[in-house]
């Protein structure tokens, strides 16, 4: 007779599974990664860290022979092509592109998207004299406008306030920062967190459902005034955890 029998027929209630470790994260080094915008700064930056972790890695962009030339710099086995076709490629989907063209980007690429883990890291800023500030979407984030236009896809948000510029360099082997993620479904969170943590100095970090997603877009105004007056590049650590 097990414990749980014992408990049960004695009257007490069924002993308790043990809670789940938030670090046993998934094995997802068998995904293969597209990355929409891959051919602008964070897209490219990412793709290359990736890709050099031993992602497999698929870039798309408006024109395919403009990815294609991407692909080619970045090497470790990068692939480019158009977006849709990078879409329909990949497991995993990253969207990297720019603020202005993010609704009319994802609205045309929703049957590509159909069933995929879609990850957005799109900040919606503006800027003037007074340099960068957060715009609010009527959705209330980038990441709630594409869980809005891709019903049929499982949308998260990740990667938000980490430099294109150290991405990109190859002399750096490590990124000292943590990856903030949100999300509806805690496998899918799970990966994307897993996906972070294969960059050596990178941990994803669970930080709510889709709709605390507006605060974490908007750190990054915060984070472009501090990379100014310091002249860094700043990036997040989450202490305690």
């Amino acid at each position: 007779m097990t414990s749980t029998d014992s408990a049960q027929q004695s009257g007490g209630a069924p002993a308790k599974a043990p809670a789940k470790d938030p670090w046993d994260l998934p094995d997802v080094s068998g995904l293969v990664v597209g990355v929409l915008g891959g051919t602008g700064p964070q897209g490219k930056g990412l793709a290359h860290r990736l890709a050099r972790a031993g992602q497999k890695v698929i870039i798309g962009s408006r024109a395919a022979e403009r990815a294609r030339a991407a692909a080619g710099e970045l090497g470790h086995g990068v692939e480019g092509t158009d977006n849709a076709e990078c879409a329909r490629r990949s497991d995993v989907v990253i969207v990297a592109v720019p603020w202005e063209g993010h609704g009319r980007t994802l609205e045309a690429l929703r049957e590509e998207l159909a069933g995929k883990l879609v990850v957005d890291c799109v900040n919606p800023l503006g800027f003037d004299k007074q340099g960068a500030y957060a715009l609010k979407p009527e959705e209330g984030s980038a990441a709630e406008q594409a869980a809005a236009l891709l019903p049929d896809s499982r949308v998260t948000a990740a990667f938000h306030h980490l430099s294109a510029v150290l991405l990109q360099d190859p002399e750096i082997d490590e990124i000292d920062t943590d990856v903030m993620v949100l999300g509806e479904a805690r496998a899918d969170v799970e990966i994307v967190q897993a996906l972070a943590g294969r960059i050596p100095g990178m941990r994803g970090v669970f930080a709510g459902r889709l709709r605390n997603a507006h605060q974490v877009e908007s750190l990054v105004a915060n984070l472009i005034s501090v990379n100014r007056r310091y002249k860094a590049h700043a990036g997040l650590r989450v202490t305690d955890v």
